[in-house]
């Protein structure tokens, strides 16, 4: 069984089931969660711009600080260790998936579980996959939830969430 798993939050209703998930895989008591919030790169602000880098960090770090507070009130009356984290990504050589994949390291997780949007076509592209390149990425296996719609048309299909185990390195 997993006894340390890592769950980044971005304040979504995916990544809050989630955390419904990693709670519910934690029976044992000597399991610990922690809930991650990374504090993205902002977008490129020119002059013209009404907000400045500092503007969007401010605004990521009280977004952070609120995910975590929330996670925290679910985590509270558990028979588990529970811990929230905020952490940031380095600009000059990280992006979510990395910080993520770093932070499951620093926190020696042996699972990490995360929400996933599902996106496909030109928004994937756009947007690009955080989950997909964290699986690749990642130090453990990874617990792939999907957006309720796509779940919902799985159990009705008998499928769960499942652990991605491609890409780890141990």
């Amino acid at each position: 069984m997993y006894s340390r798993i890592l769950v980044p939050l971005d304040g979504s209703a995916i990544s809050s089931r989630a955390l419904d998930e990693a709670l519910a895989l934690t029976h044992d008591a000597g399991a610990n969660i922690q809930a991650l919030y990374v504090i993205d790169a902002p977008p490129v602000c020119d002059r013209a711009s009404p907000y400045s880098f500092q503007d969007f960090h401010d605004s990521y770090a009280r977004e952070g600080k609120a995910v975590c507070a929330e996670a925290a009130l679910r985590m509270e009356n558990t028979d588990f260790q529970s811990s929230t984290r905020v952490v940031e990504v380095d600009l000059a050589d990280d992006d979510l998936a990395q910080r993520i994949a770093t932070s499951a390291s620093e926190f020696r997780a042996d699972l990490i579980v995360m929400g996933t949007h599902g996106r496909s076509g030109w928004r994937r592209i756009a947007l690009g996959s955080v989950a997909e390149e964290l699986v690749r990425l990642s130090p453990c296996p990874v617990l792939v939830v999907p957006a309720r719609t796509r779940a919902s048309d799985r159990a009705a299909q008998g499928e769960s969430p499942r652990v991605v185990e491609r890409g780890c390195n141990h």
